[in-house]
């Protein structure tokens, strides 16, 4: 769930309205789970924020893919980038995000990546047709969406037909439990590539007990489980999200040089965060029982 500021804007306008000419229109639409709203972002040109029944859902800037509003979609962006470039071939990258919203993090990748393949899994296939319409996403086979539920849908996968797997669904403030179980984690280690990557946005409390309960379930499945998020939530002093990095390649361990340059790079954006390697995230989650079907 992003942790985003909510900006006001005009919520009002016909349920069939389309954009013209690229031009996304403002206003309340239907969809399958309910209603979207599309609000401009008068702080920045071009910039468009999406509420999924009243909840923020995506930030768009019309022709600047590599605008990230949320905080924690950056750090997915840098967890990738460090892992592609230790570990996978840029050019030839098979990408499935499980969550769709306006396809911010599949726009990011597919301009960063211009050779990568992006799967977008959306459930609301009223809201993939109304994203689609109305945003400048880059067309199939560049970014694909495909309507369905993320775990029905990872389990039809083939095997080693992905590269990375990125998880953002949420219910509400809530991941659905079975895209959270040893299960599930089995499954996307299938259908990933030998020493692919599988990315999970947690949203967690104060006692982190999701995350302690995911990454002893993620443990059990890979070789290698880290994390990403900021001082505050690390410390458990508030809601917010953990990113989730696991994989049977290595992944950046405290004091190498690749651990501190991606720790540079989450450094220096608004939000600072830190990455915490393997031997972290075993102590973190010592004692927690993982989550099974």
């Amino acid at each position: 769930m992003p942790m985003a500021k909510k900006r006001k804007g005009g919520q009002t306008a016909g349920a069939a309205a389309s954009s013209a000419q690229g031009v996304p229109v403002a206003g309340t639409y239907p969809i399958d789970t309910g209603t979207a709203e599309l609000i401009p972002d008068d702080s920045q040109a071009g910039a468009w924020l999406v509420l999924v029944n009243g909840v923020q859902s995506s930030h768009v800037v019309l022709g600047r893919p590599r605008e990230l509003a949320f905080e924690y979609m950056r750090w997915f962006a840098a967890g990738i980038e460090s892992f592609v470039g230790a570990h996978l071939d840029p050019a030839q990258l098979r990408i499935t995000h499980l969550g769709g919203g306006a396809c911010s993090m599949a726009r990011y990748l597919a301009d960063a990546y211009p050779g990568s393949r992006n799967t977008v899994v959306e459930l609301d296939g009223r809201l993939a047709e109304l994203v689609r319409e109305q945003f400048d996403i880059p067309r199939a086979p560049r970014v694909k969406i495909r309507t369905g539920e993320a775990r029905a849908v990872t389990e039809g996968f083939v095997d080693g037909s992905r590269d990375v797997v990125i998880r953002d669904v949420f219910a509400e403030a809530v991941t659905p439990e079975p895209l959270t179980t040893v299960e599930f984690f089995a499954h996307v280690r299938r259908v990933l590539a030998p020493g692919g990557l599988y990315v999970a946005n947690c949203g967690d409390g104060r006692e982190l007990a999701g995350a302690r309960a995911e990454i002893a379930g993620l443990r059990e499945v890979f070789a290698h489980v880290a994390c990403i998020a900021d001082p505050p939530m690390l410390k458990s002093r508030r809601y917010g999200n953990i990113v989730l990095l696991a994989s049977d390649s290595p992944l950046p361990r405290a004091g190498d040089d690749d651990a501190a340059a991606l720790g540079r790079v989450l450094l220096g954006g608004a939000v600072p965060a830190h990455y915490k390697d393997e031997e972290w995230a075993r102590r973190l989650a010592l004692g927690a029982a993982p989550r099974r079907d």
